[in-house]
């Protein structure tokens, strides 16, 4: 979902109409912000130990697919304002969560910061990304046709999110 995430934002940005250059704007530069953050994770799983051909060669569990899948559906769509609801969800959940799991595992495991910075980064820096999805909601094209479709992408992300946790624990 990391290396996707940038991935679908980009592709999303391209077929957003012009005369929207504002939201067409907002997802370029959310993309800008997002498209090495990977690499951070493939940093911290190496500081873990771990060789990184492990996680370059891994394979996607049923969640991920399922949400890689709707992400680059909706992004493919023209102008697709809806994905704002997706943004929204995954950088909420980095936003309230991802300092938080860093700091448990790091209590919890004793790990040291070099291996859990992704997670710290994320808790930090989602908060910006957060606040400026919040801008694009204020565009003068915005409608409630549009509000409709945009919570309707958060509550299928959301879904497909925990769907993707979820099967974390099956392997």
């Amino acid at each position: 979902q990391v290396i996707d995430g940038s991935q679908w934002i980009s592709r999303a940005a391209s077929n957003i109409d012009i005369d929207l250059f504002e939201l067409r704007s907002a997802f370029i530069t959310h993309t800008a912000a997002e498209h090495k953050d990977y690499q951070l994770l493939e940093k911290n799983f190496v500081a873990l130990g771990e060789d990184l051909q492990i996680i370059l060669s891994g394979e996607k569990n049923i969640g991920s697919v399922a949400l890689t899948s709707f992400m680059f559906q909706q992004a493919s769509k023209n102008n697709p304002i809806d994905l704002l609801g997706a943004m929204f969800i995954i950088e909420g959940i980095g936003k309230r969560l991802a300092a938080y799991w860093g700091s448990m595992m790091q209590e919890q495991l004793g790990l040291r910061d070099d291996q859990v910075s992704f997670f710290m980064y994320h808790g930090v820096a989602d908060e910006n990304h957060f606040h400026n999805l919040e801008k694009a909601l204020n565009h003068p094209k915005m409608n409630m046709d549009i509000a409709h479709k945009i919570a309707k992408t958060a509550k299928i992300t959301a879904r497909l999110y925990q769907m993707q946790l979820q099967e974390i624990g099956n392997y």
